[in-house]
This record gives C-alpha cells, sequence and structure tokens, in this order.
C-alpha cells in the first residue's frame, strides 16, 4: 500500500480554495472515556477508541500538503488514498474497521463473504450483495465490479494503480483494457454468470487472492458513466457519501449519499455529514492547525512534521492527544542502474557506504518518530524477516568513508561523480533526506543536484517514469513503501518485481530490475505452506540488497495528532494511520 502502498504513503502554498468551516450540525458526544472507550491519554488509540460515540452529525474537516494521486479507486495507490476511498466506494471485501491488530481480518463488504476457491485456487468465486446501489439509484451489479477490475488493467490510462490484477488474471493474449480492446470476450478472467456473481479466473493458483478482492480496484464502475482517465473528477459512489464541490488539485467534499443503506452495510456508520478536504496545504500550516482545534486531521497519515515535533513531545497536553504506531513501512531511496554512472553496481555500494544513516533517521524526527535504523528492506514487522547487514555504516553509523572510496575505485570513478536526486516537495522530510544525502555523499566526491517534484505525480510523471528518469539523471529517488497487506509478497511483489515497471510511468519501483528476483517471487507465492513460503521472503531482501539498488532508511514510525473535534478515533494497523471509515464529530 502506497499502502499500501501507505503503499502504503504528502509546501507547495497555503492557498487551498476551500474555506473550512467549523463542525456543524448533530450533538456531539464529549465522553472521552465513557462507554468503555480509551482515556485521552499518549498512544490511547493504538488498541482502543478514544472518544467512543453513535452520534450522527457534523464536519469532519481534512487537509493535504500536495493533490490526490488520483481519486479514481482504480488507479489510486496511497495508503491514506485507499482509507478514505472506502467512504465513496465499497470493495468486495475489507479490512475491518477496529482498532490494533483486529484491523488486519478481512470481513465481507459488497461480496456477502470471503472468496469460495476452486480449482485449486485458480478460480475464486463471490457474491454480491442484493440492495446496493450507486448514488443515481441504479444496483450495484457482478458487471460493474467486472468492469471495474479490467478498466484498472490499463496502465496507459490509469498509471498509478496496483498492478496484480493484470498479473494474476487469465486475461486474453494482448488484452489492453476494455477501452482499447472493446467488446473482447474476457471471461477467461472474470465471468459473472449472474447479476449477483462474480468469478476470478487466474493464470495460476494464488492462495492470498482474498487481499486482491478487498483492493480499491474492485469498487464498482457503472460502464455507461465511465469516462476514463476524467472518471477521477466525476465517480459514481457506492459507499455512504458521495462527492460535491470538486475542484481538482484544490479542495473536495464528501456528503451523504442518499442511496445507501445502512441494512446492506455492516461495516460503516456513516456518522459525520460531511467531509471537507483542501489540497495542497503547507505541511507545516497542517500540523499548526490541528494543534488549534482549525483542522481535524492530515489526510496523508504520515504524522506530523520536524518543526513541530518537539512542540509536541515537551507540551504534556499535546503529547496526550497524539499516537506513535510503528508502521509496516520502509523510508527509504531508490538506486537506479539505468543512470550511468549507478549502472556499476560498485557505485551503487559507493552510496550504500558513504551514507550517513543516522542523518536519514533525523530527517524522520530521530528514533522515536521517525523509527529504527533499517539494513533490509521487509521491516520486521512483516511475518519472514531476517535481520542482515551488507553494508555496515561503522560503529557510529555515519557510513564507512574507507569502503565508500574502494567501491568508487573499482567502479572507476575515484574522484567521485555527480547525478540528481529525486524527492516530492511537498514532504519536509523527504526534502531533509535529499540534503542529508548531498551532505553525506558530498564526503567521498559524490555530488548531487536535488530535485523536487509534488507527490500527486511523482511516479507518474517523474520518480517513477523510467524514461524521465533516464533523460534527468535522476540517480538516486527518496521513496517509501508500507505493505498492500502484512506478508511478504503484499509488502515486496510491487517494488522488487521488475514486471511491475512501466514504460509510461506510475510504478513505486523504480530501480529493482533483476530477472532472477521476479522467479523466486513467483516460487514464493506459489508455495502453499505458510512457514516454508515465510522463509523464501529473506533470500529475496538479500538479493535485492547485494545489487545495492535500494537504500533502506528506517523501518517508519510516526506520531499523529489526534483529532480533538471528533470521536471514534482509532489507529488501524492495517493502515498505519486513523481509521478515516468510523470518524464521528464530537
Amino acid at each position: 500500500m502506497s499502502i499500501k502502498r501507505l503503499r502504503t504513503v504528502a509546501a507547495l502554498s497555503a492557498v487551498a480554495a476551500l474555506a473550512l468551516s467549523a463542525c456543524g450540525g448533530g450533538a456531539g458526544n464529549d465522553n472521552a472515556n465513557g462507554s468503555g472507550g480509551a482515556k485521552n491519554e499518549f498512544n490511547a488509540a493504538l488498541t482502543e477508541v478514544v472518544n467512543p460515540s453513535d452520534k450522527k452529525g457534523g464536519t469532519v474537516k481534512m487537509g493535504h500538503s500536495d493533490t490526490w494521486d488520483s481519486l479514481d479507486p482504480g488507479e489510486t495507490y496511497y495508503g491514506y488514498a485507499w482509507n478514505f476511498a472506502r467512504l465513496y466506494g465499497r470493495s468486495l471485501l475489507m479490512f475491518k474497521p477496529a482498532p490494533g491488530k483486529a484491523s488486519n481480518e478481512l470481513v465481507p463488504d459488497l461480496a456477502e463473504g470471503l472468496g469460495v476457491p476452486s480449482e485449486g485456487g485458480k478460480t475464486w468465486t463471490y457474491k454480491i450483495r442484493k440492495g446496493v446501489k450507486f448514488d443515481d439509484g441504479t444496483e450495484v451489479k457482478a458487471k460493474d465490479v467486472k468492469h471495474a477490475v479490467l478498466r484498472s488493467t490499463d496502465k496507459e490510462t490509469f498509471p498509478n494503480g496496483p498492478a496484480y490484477f493484470e498479473a494474476f488474471l487469465n486475461l486474453p493474449a494482448g488484452y489492453k483494457g476494455p477501452y482499447k480492446s472493446k467488446g473482447v470476450n474476457t471471461d477467461s478472467a472474470i465471468s459473472t454468470p449472474d447479476d449477483y456473481t462474480i468469478a476470478f479466473h487466474l493464470k495460476n493458483a494464488f492462495g492470498g487472492f482474498d487481499y486482491l478482492a478487498q483492493l480499491t480496484q474492485t469498487m464498482p464502475v457503472p460502464e455507461a458513466k465511465d469516462t476514463g482517465a476524467k472518471y477521477r473528477n466525476t465517480i459514481v459512489s457506492s459507499g455512504p457519501y458521495k462527492f460535491a464541490n470538486l475542484q481538482p488539485d484544490k479542495s473536495f467534499e464528501l456528503v451523504r449519499n442518499e442511496q445507501w443503506d445502512q441494512a446492506t452495510d455492516p461495516n460503516r456508520k456513516a456518522l459525520p455529514d460531511k467531509y471537507e478536504v483542501a489540497l495542497k496545504v503547507n505541511a507545516d500550516d497542517i500540523d499548526n492547525r490541528i494543534i488549534s482545534g482549525d483542522l481535524d486531521i492530515d489526510v496523508s497519515g504520515t504524522g506530523v512534521q520536524p518543526a513541530s515535533l518537539s512542540k509536541v513531545l515537551t507540551d504534556p497536553a499535546l503529547k496526550a492527544q497524539s499516537d506513535n504506531p510503528t508502521m509496516s513501512r520502509l523510508w527509504y531511496t531508490s538506486i537506479n542502474p539505468t543512470v550511468p554512472p549507478l549502472n556499476n553496481v560498485e557505485c551503487r555500494k559507493a552510496v550504500q557506504y558513504a551514507m550517513d544513516k543516522t542523518s536519514y533517521q533525523t530527517a524522520y524526527g530521530g528514533a522515536f518518530s521517525g523509527g529504527d535504523l533499517a539494513t533490509t528492506i521487509m521491516p520486521p514487522a512483516i511475518p519472514g524477516y531476517e535481520k542482515f547487514d551488507l553494508y555496515p555504516a561503522g560503529q557510529d553509523n555515519k557510513g564507512d568513508l574507507d569502503k565508500a572510496k574502494q567501491a568508487l575505485t573499482a567502479c572507476g570513478q575515484p574522484n567521485g561523480f555527480s547525478t540528481n536526486m529525486a524527492y516530492r516537495s511537498d514532504r519536509p522530510r523527504e526534502k531533509a533526506t535529499a540534503e542529508a544525502f548531498q551532505q553525506a555523499l558530498k564526503r567521498v566526491g559524490i555530488n548531487l543536484t536535488l530535485k523536487g517534484y509534488p507527490s500527486g505525480d511523482y511516479f507518474s510523471q517523474y520518480a517513477g517514469n523510467p524514461p524521465f528518469v533516464v533523460a534527468n539523471k535522476i540517480g538516486l529517488a527518496a521513496n517509501g513503501w508500507g505493505a498492500d497487506w502484512n506478508d511478504g509478497f503484499g509488502f515486496l511483489s510491487q517494488i522488487v518485481d521488475s514486471r511491475v515497471i512501466r514504460p509510461t510511468g506510475g510504478s513505486s519501483n523504480t530501480s529493482v530490475r533483476i530477472p532472477e528476483v521476479d522467479k523466486m517471487l513467483d516460487a514464493a507465492i506459489a508455495e502453499t505452506d505458510t512457514a516454508k513460503r515465510e522463509k523464501l521472503w529473506a533470500p529475496i531482501d538479500k538479493r535485492v540488497m547485494e545489487e545495492a539498488v535500494i537504500y533502506p532508511g528506517v523501518y517508519a514510525k510516526s506520531l499523529l495528532l489526534r483529532p480533538k473535534n471528533l470521536s471514534n478515533v482509532f489507529i488501524s494497523d492495517a493502515f498505519n494511520m486513523y481509521d478515516y471509515l468510523s470518524l464521528g464529530v464530537k
């Protein structure tokens, strides 16, 4: 998840065209400790609900430091966007809206139950709930889910989304999606024997297909109202909220979908009347407004910025209003082998040895809110994690400059070289990371020119676009990844499989192009024994690190400011941030 990934994962302008109103409507419940809820204290929301209430009404106010990658459920790939999309769309399955580890459980959403496998796991069948309606009053049918999934496989039109379905479905040869392959029979991949049954047919058995059924790409899209790439601005809702006042790159609102029926939806209470989202708000300003109560949530869910960190931690009242979750996420930097001289593994190793690991951690706020120093790609929270360190950074973790110089000599660049480093310009921590690289690598003669790009298009147009990377000599690119779901495949596949790299851009994998790793991934996912499968992830991790195409920075933590104006606040382990689906207004 950009998670994600939080995929798993957000200061260009303080002019946010939406004037955020004060909380309106509905008498709230200020009960901080009642109804079995957690006390308002540090880390209270990690495992319990803070300010529990069933009161309806009011407005949830959110801010974002850039724009959405895409509001289209078939294309979006940031963790916060998946969390948020459940307000306006219903996927076949979903992660349970509950505090802590309970949120990792898959439960039925649009479907009546979990998938029923057949043919040894090559076919997965789901029954659609009857009576679920789009916001125009038409009933959701199996064909709408089929169309939604098929359109998401068109990566020219939708470059940002995950690539699981096109990899696993038994699609017709040469199929390019419903727009370019109009009229092609796709029953070999997805069949709908009746209005409420949908079956997915795979090329190979995949015992974890239910995890794909929870992706936003299974949120139904009516073909008659599908406007292709423009659909992101004309979305037809199947959830309890629909879009209003959508101003691309500026702001939008979610208001109640009158066609939503609580009787068809066991997972959503739909307490607020409205969600207001302001885009392109300065990241530090977002923190200040949350502290003052003018804003409820930084929708990106990655935690307070370094400028606010000491303020929160040294003020007992603010610290009591915060949570510090450990995430299934890695903050890292891609080292692109398509950009000379980094096409030489020894030059890439020089980067590994020369970087000051402590400065990476400092850029993200230190060990407390940034995370622990990383030496592997997989975080310890992922089953199958194995600790190893191929590029020791010295006893003080500030780099091994002698090893770095030896590597530079081995790659024919004894005096160093110059290249560019990309980072997301609206994320202060990524800018600080790039500056840390610039200072650390300069010690051995590697000179970086820093290039900031907006997070909304970071992967589709810039750091994830292979021709752009080569033409603009983006040797390094700040990156981050959260597990799409918490196992080795859910974490690794979209960032180390070379087959997800798209010529037109949009992949979170910008640097790993190792055919051997692709085969290792295939072998691992084909293993049906869980214990045996989990032992296969660490060798993949190690093989990628041998090529030095990823610099692991920190195993992520974050410091989240708990919204003082909201009820039903808790951390979802599945998204590593507050659960946006369950919020109410006090």
